[in-house]
This record gives C-alpha cells, sequence and structure tokens, in this order.
C-alpha cells in the first residue's frame, strides 16, 4: 500500500514531540526562522530531538540564513533534512551535506516544471501558498487545480490542510506526503492538539487504505 509521508511542522514543546513521535507519523520540523511565532533555538532544538529520540525524522526550516547560521545549528544539534522557504539558490540548499527540500509558494504562473528543473537534486518540492510578505505557515489553501498531473521530483502538499480535508487532498491529488502546521493546533501557536494530530493522522491513513482498495 502506498504510504503518504506525513509531517508535523512547527513543534516547540518535548512533551508534544514525544507524543507526536509515537503516532503515525513520519516527520517533525523544528522552525529556525527568526521572528516567527514557532522559532526555536539550538537549545530547543536539542530538547525537542532528545524527546523523539529517533523514531521519526527531523527536518529543519529555514528562511534565508546565512551559512554561518546554518552551520553553527548543524554543529549543535542532528537534522535528517534542511527545509528552504525563501530565495535560496539551489547551490546554497545543497552546501551543508544533507538532503534538501524547497518550498515553492503557488501563485499564478508559478512553473513547477522549471523549478523542479533549477532544484534537480533536492529530495522533494514541498507546495505551499503563496501570501505577500510571508514565508509559509499561513494556514491558507492554494488552488489545487495547480497541482500537476506529473512532475520531476515528488510533491508534499501544505497550506490549510486539517482533518476535514487532508482525506480529500490525498485522494485527489496523491502527493507524496502532506504538512500540517496551524491545522493540528487550538489558539497559542506551536502547542499541538493531539486530539486533532490523531484526526489528521487517521484520515491520511484513511485514505491511503481507500486509494489502495481502489487499485
Amino acid at each position: 500500500m502506498r504510504r503518504t509521508l506525513i509531517k508535523i511542522c512547527g513543534v516547540t514543546r518535548p512533551e508534544d514531540a514525544a507524543a507526536l513521535a509515537a503516532l503515525d507519523i513520519d516527520i517533525i520540523g523544528l522552525n529556525f526562522v527568526a521572528g516567527g511565532a514557532r522559532r526555536i533555538d539550538a537549545g530547543q532544538a536539542l530538547a525537542l530531538t532528545d524527546a523523539i529520540a529517533g523514531r521519526c525524522q527531523v527536518w529543519g526550516v529555514f528562511v534565508d540564513p546565512s551559512p554561518q547560521a546554518v552551520e553553527q545549528l548543524l554543529s549543535e544539534v542532528r537534522l535528517d533534512v534542511l527545509q528552504w522557504h525563501g530565495d535560496e539558490h539551489p547551490a546554497f540548499c545543497r552546501q551543508f551535506g544533507l538532503p534538501y527540500v524547497k518550498v515553492i509558494a503557488m501563485q499564478a504562473g508559478t512553473d513547477l516544471r522549471v523549478l523542479a528543473d533549477r532544484y534537480h537534486d533536492a529530495d522533494m518540492l514541498l507546495l505551499d501558498t503563496y501570501v505577500a510578505g510571508r514565508s509559509g505557515g499561513t494556514g491558507q489553501t492554494f488552488d489545487w487545480a495547480q497541482w500537476p498531473a506529473s512532475c520531476a521530483l515528488p510533491l508534499m502538499l501544505a497550506g490549510g490542510l486539517d482533518a476535514g480535508n487532508v482525506g480529500l487532498a490525498v485522494q485527489q491529488l496523491r502527493p507524496a506526503g502532506v504538512d500540517v502546521s496551524s491545522g493540528v493546533e487550538g489558539e497559542q501557536k506551536g502547542v499541538k492538539d493531539l486530539a486533532k494530530c490523531r484526526q489528521f493522522v487517521a484520515a491520511v491513513r484513511a485514505a491511503d487504505a481507500k486509494e489502495h482498495s481502489c487499485e
């Protein structure tokens, strides 16, 4: 059965990380974006990775950082994948010796064929919603009609997902993975609602099973 990767991003508390790692998810995202509501530092990241204890991958989220800042962080914290949300050039993305994912802010005229060629050595492209002045984490969906029928790279879907719509997204788009942050939170950003997380995971896995039964 095809398994959709599940990434829960913007985790800030070790107790949330430990609980999430016990669910049927694949990736936890840690936000290192300066000024972000879910931003953590290296010390917090160490506590979070200790709580995860290798049970799922850890991706680090960045927006146009300096190389020195990334290298310093990587000297202190073990990350599996680097996720770039800004205007990073492909050579910048690949220079740290780790797999990387490039985030694409979807809007009218976005040409994924060109971008997949430009970032050809990325592990994946993550498609999020374009909002002027924001670098992801908007909690808004984009027009899924823009989802390509095929792409040279695997695609992960983000933007406005929650337990109520992710099953349809998996069935309709067949993404390699789905990424959620605000859709599994309450009023406080960075604090995950574990009931919502369980519902989100269940919806994805039910869609995976339904897809398999139709093949």
